[in-house]
């Protein structure tokens, strides 16, 4: 006898058999009790997760030929069962979408659904991948589909809901099959296994839950793979030789050494998973993921499920999320999104994904802007405190007080041979021009200190705003003087 493969073998038959997908047998099985079972289903979700199987299930509960009225429980034996199994029952058209594109394929369908069924209660045509249908098949379609004889059933399964339009979704009751989780498939393993009379470590049963993604079927084959290299005790060392470990594992191994500083240890689990026949881009995308899961729960919590991650991880992924802080994250995710564009037209890509993670593996030795920003305010104030230390204050002047003060009388410009400068001096924007005195009274030999009331009374001098506005300069020498003195700038 031919072998078959576990996928088939070990196929689900029953309603309770269904392993991920409880809530959509037992919506079924309750439709099926009351009465209420629908013209048309449309079965949504990623490969390998029982749309088909489902699909098949729910034609031997209606058509089973061992009770007097659809049923539940299938008996899996009477004849209308066994054939639907294999997928060869005359009732039950098992249809490739992709094969069977096009309007005469659907017109087809049409006229023979006006048919009664042979033997069985029901017509039931199972249309796989129908999102492969062209428009015009999916036109005629309609109205076989919105009004079909009460013989007749329709199972539509697809892994592209998005494709299918809005007119046939309609006019079916859709389920979205989700992906299977990690300890259901590993538990569903370790019972077929056991049926195999296969030891195996839990180990291998976790890195092949892991590696099938979500897909009963993936896990399947990847079993088969394994027991054909070693039927009679699975080890993880025997997983080693014949499956690479799983995308997860290589990126927490290269984040695990980024985090830890160690540029040498990223490189070589780098390394590891390019031999094990990744690409440099497809890589990156796992690093992405592996940033974008690690970001979200280090802002979000380790028990958050915006991220779908087992159980048996959680805790070793919260420990990576702990070792940075969220900006690092996402300046990884963005760092990492511009190196995988890189490579793909690059001649040199392992060159600059080394030159990114060895950069990753450095970024405790950057600063968060915020603490730069800190430390420079910081030294800002003491440098501010220590200028108030070493600047003298200003004395006071040892001369009697002046009994007014007021800037001396300024002239503006006039040719003249004998240059002086202003009592009050006055910076312009441009260059310059000296301002003539309008006495040759001699220089003071030092200058004269005057007091912070006596500036500030100076500055409003109704002729020094005056002045300063006009040639757009700024005060910055003020001297007291008397009625009968004038004042000129200290010299040199």
């Amino acid at each position: 006898m031919a072998y078959r493969v576990l996928a088939r073998a070990y196929r689900s038959t029953t309603f309770d058999e269904v392993v991920g997908q409880g809530a959509i047998a037992t919506t079924l099985k309750n439709a099926i009790e009351s009465g209420r079972v629908h013209h048309g289903y449309l079965f949504t979700g990623t490969r390998g997760v029982g749309k088909t199987s489902v699909a098949r299930i729910l034609a031997k509960a209606l058509n089973c030929l061992s009770s007097d009225a659809p049923t539940t429980t299938p008996c899996c034996d009477c004849d209308s069962c066994r054939a639907v199994s294999e997928g060869e029952d005359i009732d039950v058209v098992e249809i490739d979408a992709a094969s069977n594109t096009g309007v005469d394929n659907i017109r087809d369908l049409r006229n023979n659904a006006a048919f009664r069924p042979a033997r069985s209660r029901y017509k039931i045509y199972i249309i796989d991948e129908v999102h492969m249908l062209s428009t015009g098949a999916f036109n005629a379609l309609l109205k076989t589909l919105e009004e079909p004889p009460e013989h007749v059933k329709f199972i539509l399964a697809t892994t592209n809901p998005e494709k299918v339009p809005a007119t046939i979704q309609s006019r079916c009751q859709q389920f979205d099959f989700k992906a299977i989780d990690m300890v259901s498939i590993a538990n569903h393993l370790r019972t077929i296994l056991e049926a195999e009379k296969i030891q195996a470590d839990d180990g291998v049963l976790r890195r092949v839950a892991r590696l099938a993604n979500g897909s009963m079927r993936d896990a399947l084959s990847l079993l088969d793979k394994i027991l054909s290299f070693e039927s009679k005790h699975l080890t993880i060392d025997v997983v080693d030789e014949i499956i690479p470990p799983p995308h997860d594992e290589l990126a927490a191994a290269v984040m695990t050494s980024i985090a830890n500083g160690d540029a040498a240890g990223a490189l070589q689990a780098f390394d590891t998973a390019l031999q094990g026949g990744r690409t440099v881009d497809r890589f990156c995308d796992h690093l992405i993921q592996h940033a974008r899961t690690l970001m979200i729960m280090r802002v979000c919590g380790a028990q958050t499920e915006l991220v779908d991650v087992a159980s048996q991880l959680r805790e070793t992924l919260a420990q990576q999320a702990s070792a940075f802080d969220a900006p690092t994250f996402v300046y990884m995710v963005s760092m990492l999104e511009e190196l995988r564009r890189n490579v793909r037209y690059s001649g040199a890509s392992r060159a600059l994904a080394d030159a990114a993670i060895v950069r990753l593996a450095m970024c405790h030795q950057f600063s968060d802007i915020k603490e730069l920003l800190e430390h420079t305010d910081t030294n800002d104030q003491d440098v501010a405190e220590a200028k108030k230390k070493v600047t003298p204050k200003l004395k006071a002047s040892t001369n009697p007080a002046p009994t007014r003060t007021k800037a001396a009388p300024i002239t503006l410009p006039k040719p003249s041979t004998t240059k002086s400068k202003p009592a009050v001096d006055v910076l312009p924007a441009a260059k310059p021009t000296p301002v003539e005195k309008a006495s040759s009274v001699p220089i003071p030999k030092a200058p004269v200190n005057i007091s912070a009331a006596q500036w500030e009374q100076a500055a409003t001098d109704p002729l020094v705003v005056r002045v300063t506005e006009a040639v757009d300069g700024t005060l910055f020498d003020v001297r007291p003087m008397d009625d009968q003195d004038d004042i000129h700038p200290p010299t040199g």
